[in-house]
């Protein structure tokens, strides 16, 4: 299974088009959002998508948090507070929004952490859990935006800038 990673798209339209024209071509069947989408628009272009999403609220989403809500339970999205704990095909995977979140044992032992807040890349490798954020996606530094695919089978993560 192919899953999109995206965070901190603070209403910035243009760029989540983009998103989601990225998405739609790598084909990803789920989208996980790690926080901070600010207005309940960006959630309007991501149900094109037409996949699942799931994700957290991040720190700049309590303003919105209400219609946030209400917009993801018309599209069938699944938002909730950080952090959030699942399992996709085998897979324990772990979202926060701020890497602070994350418990520093990673005692359930997730296979994947994915977080945002921080707008940097992050591809780290702690024993068996892969840490990722995909970083800036919300820029306005044209090659610089990124979004993250992961395949949870092979558990390999990779970028796709824009």
């Amino acid at each position: 299974m192919r899953i999109g990673v995206v965070g901190d798209t603070h209403n910035q339209m243009v760029n989540v088009d983009k998103i989601v024209g990225l998405f739609r071509e790598a084909r990803v069947e789920r989208v996980v959002h790690t926080g901070d989408i600010t207005q309940p628009t960006v959630l309007a272009r991501f149900a094109a998508l037409e996949v699942p999403l799931l994700g957290v609220y991040g720190n700049n989403d309590f303003a919105e948090r209400e219609r946030l809500a209400v917009h993801a339970s018309r599209f069938g999205m699944d938002l909730t507070d950080p952090p959030r704990s699942f399992e996709w095909v085998g897979r324990r995977i772990l979202v926060v929004h701020d890497p602070e979140q994350t418990p520093a044992s990673l005692s359930d032992h997730p296979d994947l952490v994915l977080h945002g807040h921080t707008h940097r890349h992050r591809h780290e490798r702690r024993g068996d859990t892969l840490i990722f954020n995909p970083g800036e996606c919300a820029g306005f530094a044209v090659g610089h935006n990124a979004v993250g695919l992961i395949d949870l089978v092979s558990l390999e993560a990779q970028l796709l800038r824009f």
